[in-house]
């Protein structure tokens, strides 16, 4: 289960991706004035996910947004996960986030090995217009959900980051809930073709 009753007082610009496709670059400059290192990536929603390290490959991306209350939506298939789609895509200048399920009432999620991800392992986005985008793990963090790190990890400074949500720690059978959040940062190392 997930539970991101995260509240994220800001809002993200980004251009809008295209239905099928790229759109031009148009992320704007760190706040250094210097462009973040990295490949040219296009504007293009991601579609797709592979984990080598713990074994998920070419798992379909959802789109996410914002409940009425102002808290990040959750999948609603435990199978799938989703991008945040206020922030900006895989590949540009910012945070792109993904959340998924660590489990369900009949088990495993599509983020269940999630914590197990060490420094150095690879995730590969694949976007709309056939790129993949290509991070690698820096470092996998726990926190306790009254202590959520939101602005860390919807945002970034400059760099061309990803994260990665799920549940985690101790289960709470009386609320039904996992007492942490499980977060994966990595960034970005190259892009290939599909």
């Amino acid at each position: 289960m997930l539970a991101a009753l995260v509240t994220v007082p800001w809002l993200l610009t980004r251009p809008a991706p295209q239905a099928g496709g790229a759109a031009p670059v148009g992320a704007a400059p760190a706040a250094t004035g210097v462009v973040a290192p990295g490949p040219d990536v296009p504007v293009s929603r991601p579609v797709s996910l592979d984990i080598p390290a713990i074994e998920l490959a070419r798992s379909p991306l959802g789109e996410l947004g914002l409940n009425p209350d102002g808290t990040v939506e959750v999948p609603v298939d435990f199978a799938t996960a989703g991008w945040f789609d206020l922030g900006p895509t895989p590949g540009q200048v910012g945070a792109s986030v993904l959340l998924g399920h660590v489990d369900s009432t009949t088990g495993p999620a599509v983020f269940f090995r999630l914590r197990s991800l060490e420094a150095g392992d690879l995730v590969e986005v694949g976007l709309a217009d056939g790129t993949v985008a290509r991070f690698a793990v820096g470092s996998v963090e726990t926190y306790p959900k009254a202590e959520f790190p939101a602005r860390r990890v919807y945002t970034s400074v400059g760099s061309r980051d990803l994260r990665l949500v799920t549940c985690g720690g101790e289960f709470d059978p009386v609320s039904r809930s996992y007492e942490s959040n499980v977060v994966v940062y990595a960034t970005l190392v190259d892009t290939v073709p599909a």
